[in-house]
Formats: structure tokens, C-alpha cells, sequence
């Protein structure tokens, strides 16, 4: 609500462990079945040298067990930083691992610029692209992996995320599952402590309610491809860009992230209360949600963000 010095990134770490698709079991055992393929041969190989070859039998050579990679993808993080992660990860496999996996951020930009939105979805979603739909999670892949099958495993995990959720709150007042998604990516980077996820999700349903400005600053970084790191110029701040929700009345166009579970959840499930203000405290981390624009240029004031 307000320029604040950047918006702060979700906190790293592993995120909640989501429900795993039958498609991402299915590949699991897969690869659970190789590397007990690849112990047992060598186990095999162990014992044929261990007795001398059994006589004149030839020697057993036992094939390498499988190179499994992971990746981290944040919540929050955007389908370009995602990508960002990809040449990271794709560099140290190289390094520390001695394999180059076929998985390139070029190859995942364009699989996800193919991706078709799941159902109950396609009708918002149509020509908006993929953001927000690719689940944040820790993914296992191996060198083989292409990006096709990286952004299935995401799609997969989004689905099964979402099917979690209740959205009669949200229907009740008219908003969509693609509304729904759109309004946790805002929770997502505009939060930092998870008990005021509902709380910012309360002020963007409120404020939508009461017809009003979103006026959230991470929207226009979005739209303007600005880093969290630089502040944010009058100039962008008065565009005419449409994700900026200072000057435009509603929803942005998309997802200007892809949001976590608890994210999704406080979407769908926002505090009953009336807050239309926040502002970022001094800590970096928390809030001060009130009713009333007085209290919140007070507090704005007080806080240091400027004195009008």
C-alpha cells in the first residue's frame, strides 16, 4: 500500500512438502527400480570378484547407479527466476556432478510458454501464459530430464495443491479460481510472516469490494520487469501499465508470481475483518493493518516512508 524500499523475496527454504501426483510416483518408482537394478549388479560384481570369477566366467562390470539432481524453486519466485534457477542448478550439476543436464533455461521458457492451463481455468487464463501455475516445490530430475516433463511434474503438483482448496468463500463474491490464483500471488510477495497472509488477502478482497485501488507496488515491478533490489521511480509509479494497481481499479492481469499453499489457502480463506491499509514496519517483516487512511499515513509517517 504505498512505496515501500523493495518488496521483500519469500523466505528461502524447502517449502511444505505438497501431495505428489500419480504421474510424479509413477516416475519415482521408475527411478527406484533403476538404482535397485544398478545395487543389485553391483552386488553381483562384488561377489564374482570376491571368489575370482567363479572359475573362467567372464567379469561382471556393474553399471553406475543413476546421477539424481534437484532443484529448488521458492514460492513466490516468477517463471523467469525459475528459469534463473535452472542455469544455476544446470552449472553446478556440471561442476560438482561432471553431468550436463539436457534441462536449459531456454528449453523451460519455451515449455512453459506452451503450457495449457488446467481446466476450470482456461477461460481466464486464456493467452496469459503459465504464471502461477508452476507449482514451488523441491524437484528431483535427472540428466535426461527435459523441461517438458520438469513443467508436467509443476503442473501436476499445482493441481493437486488446488484441489485442497475451498473456494465457495470466494465465488460467493463473485471471484473465479483464476481471481483466486491472481490474488495468492499478490499474499505470496507481499508477505514475509505467514500469520498475515489472511490479513493481506482481507485488505485486497476488501479493497476490491469498496471499489478502490489495490495499490500494490509488487505488481508494478511485475509488469515493468523491475527488480525488488531498485526503488521504484515516479514514473513508474504514475505508468499506464496494466499491472499498475495504483492507477488501475481491480485485478491485475495474472499471477505476478507463483504462490505456495499457504498463499492459496489464505486466497481462498481471507481474515473476516476490515482492513483496507497496511504498511511494512521497521522490521522488514511485519505489518500495521488498519480501517482507517488517517491511522495508516500516521503510521506510514511514522514508519519513515514519507510525510505528505
Amino acid at each position: 500500500m504505498g512505496e515501500r524500499p523493495g518488496v521483500i523475496p519469500p523466505r528461502q527454504g524447502l517449502p511444505p512438502p505438497p501431495p505428489v501426483p500419480r504421474s510424479v510416483i509413477v516416475r519415482r518408482r521408475a527411478l527406484g527400480a533403476a538404482l535397485m537394478v544398478a545395487v543389485f549388479a553391483l552386488v553381483v560384481w562384488a561377489a564374482v570378484t570376491a571368489t575370482g570369477g567363479g572359475g573362467n566366467a567372464p567379469a561382471t562390470t556393474a553399471a553406475p547407479p543413476p546421477v539424481v539432481l534437484k532443484i529448488v524453486f521458492p514460492e513466490g519466485f516468477t517463471r523467469r527466476e525459475m528459469a534463473a534457477r535452472i542455469t544455476a542448478v544446470r552449472k553446478i550439476a556440471q561442476a560438482r556432478r561432471g553431468v550436463t543436464p539436457k534441462l536449459t533455461a531456454n528449453a523451460y521458457l519455451d515449455a512453459t510458454a506452451k503450457l495449457v492451463a488446467p481446466p476450470g481455468f482456461r477461460a481466464d487464463a486464456k493467452g496469459h501464459g503459465s504464471e502461477g501455475f508452476l507449482f514451488p516445490s523441491t524437484y528431483e530430475f535427472l540428466p535426461e530430464t527435459t523441461a517438458a516433463q520438469l513443467v508436467a511434474d509443476q503442473l501436476a503438483f499445482f493441481r493437486g495443491n488446488w484441489a485442497e482448496l475451498d473456494l465457495r468463500y470466494a465465488s460467493r463474491r463473485n471471484l473465479t479460481p483464476y481471481d483466486v490464483l491472481i490474488i495468492a500471488s499478490m499474499v505470496e510477495k507481499e508477505t514475509v510472516a505467514p500469520d498475515e497472509r489472511p490479513l493481506v488477502a482481507a485488505v485486497i478482497y476488501n479493497r476490491l469490494k469498496a471499489r478502490m485501488p489495490l495499490g500494490i507496488d509488487a505488481t508494478i515491478r511485475y509488469g515493468l520487469n523491475v527488480p525488488a533490489t531498485e526503488p521504484l521511480r515516479v514514473s513508474q509509479l504514475e505508468s499506464d501499465n496494466p499491472y499498475n494497481t495504483r492507477r488501475r481499479q481491480g485485478l491485475p492481469p495474472t499471477p505476478i508470481a507463483n504462490p505456495g499453499l499457504a498463499s492459496l489457502q489464505a486466497a481462498a480463506h481471507p481474515a473476516q475483518v476490515d482492513y483496507l491499509y497496511f504498511v511494512r514496519k521497521p522490521d522488514k517483516v511485519h505489518h500495521f493493518f488498519t480501517a482507517s487512511e488517517q491511522e495508516f499515513l500516521k503510521k506510514a509517517c511514522e514508519y519513515g516512508y514519507g510525510c505528505d
